[in-house]
C-alpha cells in the first residue's frame, strides 16, 4: 500500500456529499483543506474527532482551511451523523474505498488483536495547489483536530 508523503501532488477525486452533491478536490484548489478518512459514522473514536474537527471549524475558517471527513458511509447516515452532533462540514462517501485506497487510508489494520481490511484513520493537509503538505497515518481520533490545526499555524 503506498503512502503519501508532503510534496505528492493529491489524487484528484470526486464523491458524492451527504445531500448527494459531488465534491471534487479540483473545486477546492485556491484553498487548502483538510481532508480527513474515518471508518464509520457515529462510532466513539468516529464521532469524537468529527466533534473536534466541528469544535475547531471556525479556527480552520480563519486559516482558510477547508474541512472534508470521508467515510465509507452513505448520505443517509451521513445525514442523521451530522444532525445528532451540529457538524457543520461535508461528509462525502467512499463506498468502494477507491479514493481511500488512493491516499492510503485503506488496506490491512490490527484490530483486538486480528488482522483485518479496513479503513486506516489518516487525514492529509493540501495546499492551495493541490499537493499535499503533510500526511497522518494511523492517527488517534481524540486530540488530532487540535494536531492539525497546530501544524496550519505553523
Amino acid at each position: 500500500m503506498a503512502r503519501l508523503q508532503a510534496g505528492d501532488k493529491a489524487p484528484a477525486f470526486t464523491l458524492p456529499d451527504q445531500d448527494g452533491n459531488k465534491v471534487s478536490l479540483r473545486d477546492l484548489h485556491g484553498s487548502p483543506v483538510v481532508v480527513y478518512f474515518y471508518p464509520a459514522d457515529d462510532t466513539p473514536g468516529c464521532t469524537k474527532e468529527a466533534c473536534q474537527f466541528n469544535d475547531n471549524l471556525h479556527a480552520f475558517a480563519r486559516a482558510g482551511v477547508k474541512v472534508l471527513g470521508i467515510s465509507p458511509d452513505g448520505a443517509e447516515k451521513h445525514q442523521r451523523f451530522r444532525q445528532k452532533y451540529a457538524l457543520q462540514f461535508p461528509l462525502l462517501t467512499d463506498a468502494d474505498h477507491s479514493v481511500m485506497e488512493k491516499y492510503g487510508a485503506w488496506g490491512e489494520k490490527t484490530m483486538y488483536g486480528k488482522k483485518t481490511l479496513g479503513v486506516i484513520r489518516s487525514t492529509f493537509l493540501i495546499d492551495a495547489k493541490g499537493v499535499i503538505e503533510r500526511a497522518w497515518y494511523n492517527v488517534r481520533a481524540d486530540g488530532h483536530a487540535e494536531k492539525v490545526l497546530q501544524e496550519i499555524a505553523g
